[in-house]
């Protein structure tokens, strides 16, 4: 009743709000397309997002420092199509479901970079420091037939922080304290000339934590599994950097580098003391020219890494065991690309390419293959046609382990007047399992998994003018050997799974203030004759909202988030129901002198208790404290 009362005052307040923007009249119309940001993740070349044939949506540096985030699931919760679940509070392991798919089925970029673990196959949000971001492209919907393996439920591309060329030096600190021992610091610098830019920011963070697990989880034989009352804590130290040059013939030379490395504390034992130290680093380096005028080539090389080392410590009459390492897992997964963009007429734009990404495991686990290759080939079209626009897409990929395959993809779109587009698209995915479904641990898992594969449609109706904006995306998607946990945490193929949805959104930017509403609506089912046909899959949410609304007034800023999410089950067999919660954040921020500010937060102030998976807390009423100064340049 909560969510439902929730959509509904967040549609009323959207509605009239909307209706109050277009009595302004079209007078900003004309200055629309100008406004729109320029994305490449939905067709890997640059293109307006009032281009895109697909489902995209956009943060930009300024939306983060308004949102006050705290992590990128803070950032990321309850856009359209994004649910997490997390097994506690800051830095403990999390899981995104795109659009209802695995938590497999999304492949993460960091400036064009894969990342990810080879053995689990998982991106770590949580691990991923919010303040090195300048901004997030989401693209929802298969995008196997450009980007490979893994794209099923869609791409999700991170932009750290870059240098302003022709900016001049740009100092930045930042500096935050909140609830739990939290405290966080950032400190960078950056520049340019009309040629070159450069970046450099290093930065920190550590809460003492909340206990990652409810208490009774051991009697339950869930969660962790013990009764550890005590807080877990979080540390990360991070630092990235980049630079470039770019002659006045066009060619570009950049480089780009991120690490963090994080030491958390989690339950595992009644006497506490568990500790996993991760490390993620991410490089990579990148050059385009134009042999012809028609003709753009882009290389690119990059690494990802993920290291990780688990420790334990417990105790043996009153006296602590000394802290010991209990095992390793240290990922690399290396990657080329080849791409060619040729201008075949005025809106008429093929690409072609070939990507290449070998992958290598070092672990104590004793897995029955450590290496694996894949290579691929794709071709794209873009064209306009007066008011009809057309994509057509399809790629080859060469998997070592799991041979052939074979996506593609076809959208169509059409321009009415006012804004108005309607789109229409299908297209193909597919994902390898993972070295842990196929092994872990010590040589069991299940090495006779098969890899998944989806189909899916989609149409669209969006429409933007003035200072108004909304969308409506409706899609259905069918996933073959769908890999889940059975009851004895095995991985198993299922024959099919079924994923409907309904994602809608409407904003407003009026007099100061800004209203922007998420809903989705789907149904992610297990859809074949076993005994779960028809149970919803694991820790996804049948509803989900998020409204956020904010004024400004010369140097003083204030809004609000609300989260609603429904209920959802933490199992295949949906024996155990996780409750539908609301959350409501208020923040304040305030320019006190030229380049500095004052900003505070308080996150989920009605202190609601609730949980996104089995088990796991999630933390109560929490308050934060930042001082920015961040000049344009000096």
């Amino acid at each position: 009743m909560t969510l439902k009362k929730t959509l509904l005052a967040a549609s009323l307040l959207s509605c009239m709000m909307a209706a109050h923007a277009a009595d302004q009249g079209a007078a900003d119309l004309s200055n629309t397309s100008s406004l729109d940001p320029v994305i490449v993740t939905a067709t890997r070349t640059p293109i307006h997002i009032d281009e895109s044939l697909s489902s995209v949506t956009v943060i930009t540096h300024a939306d983060i420092e308004r949102l006050q985030p705290v992590s990128v699931i803070d950032l990321l919760n309850g856009l359209p199509g994004v649910t997490f679940a997390q097994s506690g509070g800051i830095g403990q392991q999390s899981s995104l479901f795109l659009r209802g798919t695995n938590s497999t089925h999304t492949l993460v970029l960091i400036d064009g970079v894969r990342i990810g673990s080879i053995t689990a196959g998982l991106p770590a949000f949580e691990q991923i420091p919010v303040e090195q971001i300048d901004r997030i492209e989401i693209v929802r919907g298969p995008r196997s037939s450009l980007y490979g393996a893994d794209a099923i439920g869609g791409v999700i591309q991170i932009f750290t922080k870059h240098g302003n060329p022709g900016g001049g030096i740009a100092p930045s600190l930042s500096m935050t304290t909140g609830s739990n021992g939290f405290v966080n610091s950032q400190v960078g610098l950056s520049g340019g000339d009309p040629h070159a830019w450069y970046n450099v920011s290093l930065g920190g963070e550590y809460t003492s934590g909340i206990p990652a697990c409810r208490l009774g989880a051991a009697e339950a034989g869930a969660g962790c599994f013990v009764d550890d009352p005590r807080d877990d804590a979080y540390r990360n130290w991070n630092g990235s950097a980049n630079t470039g040059y770019r002659w006045d013939n066009g060619t570009e030379l950049a480089f780009d580098w991120l690490r963090s490395k994080s030491d958390v504390e989690y339950a595992g034992s009644p006497y506490g003391g568990n500790d996993a130290v991760n490390e993620q680093h991410v490089a990579g380096a990148r050059l385009s020219f134009s042999p012809l005028d028609i003709w753009k080539v882009t290389l690119n090389a990059g690494q990802s890494r993920d290291d990780s080392q688990t420790y334990y410590q417990g105790t043996y009459f009153g006296d602590y065991y000394p802290r010991t390492p209990t095992g390793y897992a240290d990922s690399r997964r290396n990657q080329f690309s080849w791409q060619n963009d040729i201008a075949l007429g005025s809106g008429q734009l093929l690409t072609v390419g070939a990507d290449y990404q070998q992958e290598h495991i070092t672990s104590d686990t004793g897995y029955l293959d450590s290496t694996r290759g894949d290579a691929g080939t794709y071709a794209q079209y873009q064209g306009t046609f007066g008011q009809n626009e057309v994509q057509l897409s399809a790629r080859h990929d060469h998997n070592d382990q799991f041979g052939n395959h074979n996506t593609g993809a076809a959208a169509w779109g059409y321009n009415f007047a006012d804004g108005l587009k309607l789109t229409a698209s299908y297209g193909s995915a597919f994902h390898a399992p993972t070295f842990n479904d196929l092994y872990y641990p010590y040589g069991s898992g299940n090495p006779n998994l098969k890899p998944e594969s989806s189909r899916s449609a989609e149409l669209g109706l969006s429409q933007t003018v003035g200072i108004w904006n909304w969308a409506l995306n409706a899609y259905q998607t069918r996933i073959n050997q769908l890999i889940t946990l059975d009851a004895n945490y095995v991985p198993q193929n299922i024959s099919q799974a079924r994923i409907r949805g309904l994602e809608g959104q409407v904003g407003v930017n009026l007099d100061g203030w800004r209203l922007q509403t998420y809903l989705t609506a789907m149904q992610p089912i297990e859809d074949d004759s076993g005994p779960n046909n028809g149970n919803l899959l694991p820790r996804r949410p049948k509803q989900t909202a998020r409204v956020e609304l904010d004024k400004s007034y010369g140097n003083f800023a204030f809004g609000a988030t609300f989260n609603a999410d429904g209920k959802r089950y933490d199992d295949a067999a949906n024996l155990h129901r996780l409750g539908g919660y609301t959350t409501t954040d208020l923040r304040a921020s305030y320019a006190f002198a030229p380049s500095w500010k004052v900003e505070a937060r308080l996150a989920n102030i009605f202190d609601r208790n609730y949980e996104t998976a089995y088990y796991f807390n999630q933390p109560g009423r929490t308050w934060y404290l930042t001082l920015r100064y961040s000049p344009a340049s000096l």
